[in-house]
Order: C-alpha cells, then structure tokens, then sequence
C-alpha cells in the first residue's frame, strides 16, 4: 500500500467512496449522492485553503480510501482546530487501512501547526470509534438524535485529540 497526495485525477474515485457512504451507510449525513461538478467545487475549496487529501493506494494504483480536514467553525478563533474525515472502500475496510489514513492526517495536522483534530462520528459506528481511541481520540460528548437518516434519529460522537502545536499560537 502506498500513501500519497491526491490529485484531481482521483476526484472519480473519491466520488465513488462518497457515494457509497451516502447511499449504505450513515458516515456520512447527506441523502443525495454527490456528482463530479460537487466534487471539483470540494477538492477546490481544499487546495484553497491547504488542507491535504491523502489516499491510500493498492500496487495496481487503485484508490483503498482516503483521509483529509478542513475547517471545524468559521469564527477566528477555532483557526487551529480541524474537522477530519477517513473513508474507506466497503470492500476494503477491516484490513488497518483507516488507521494509516487517520495516523497520516494526524501527522499533516500536526505540519500544518493545527491544535485539535476533532471527528464527528455517527455513534452507531463502533468501529470508526474504535479506531479513533486506538490513536489517542477522547470521546468528548453525543450529541442526540441530530440527524435523521435511514428512517431513524441518529447521534452524532464528537471526538477529539489535542496536538502539541503550535509552539506560538497568536491571536489574528
């Protein structure tokens, strides 16, 4: 398996993930599936703002998932706190290839000089959680019954693990 940046040329790949997130599970919160136009406007909005994509990789250079952050709130203050997500092929979950991807994006994090990973995990997903205590995250409150999917209420678990960086934060 090889970890690198990806590129516009993986949005179709990253799309297909995505898709099958929205459509069989509640990873993610959306009920419609995303289309290409969708998925430019985002890996737009990440190089914007320099927050990395990164994919995992089979020996054929086939994507297995991805991981990547971006902003957690929009007010200055939260500047050094990002909100990550890692996703994986359905057929390729179960093999640590979300744990390399969330160690990955823990390290970009750390590059980058931010402060808090936060994660918002559907709580019914005890593996995402799992594997998220595994890596130093602390479960930091559930939220209940705040999205509705699949003909039920969901909760939402935040998680959270606090970086050493940065050194100097300022207030600008």
């Amino acid at each position: 398996m090889e970890i690198r940046p990806c590129t516009e040329k993986q949005l179709p790949e990253i799309l297909d993930i995505f898709n099958d997130a929205i459509l069989n599970s509640t990873a993610l919160y959306d009920y419609k599936t995303r289309n290409m136009e969708m998925m430019h406007a985002w890996y737009a909005d990440k190089q914007k703002n320099n927050y990395p994509i990164v994919g995992a990789f089979d020996e054929n250079n086939v994507m297995l998932g991805f991981s990547t952050y971006g902003m957690f709130r929009v007010r200055p203050a939260y500047k050094y706190s990002v909100e990550h997500s890692v996703y994986v092929r359905p057929d390729k979950r179960g093999k640590g290839i979300g744990k390399v991807l969330l160690r990955e994006i823990i390290k970009k994090a750390e590059e980058q000089d931010f402060h808090t990973l936060v994660g918002v995990i559907d709580a019914s997903n005890t593996v995402s959680m799992k594997l998220h205590e595994n890596e130093g995250f602390v479960l930091t409150g559930i939220m209940k019954e705040v999205g509705y999917k699949f003909g039920k209420w969901l909760d939402a678990a935040f998680y959270q693990l606090i970086l050493k960086t940065p050194e100097k934060p300022i207030e600008e």
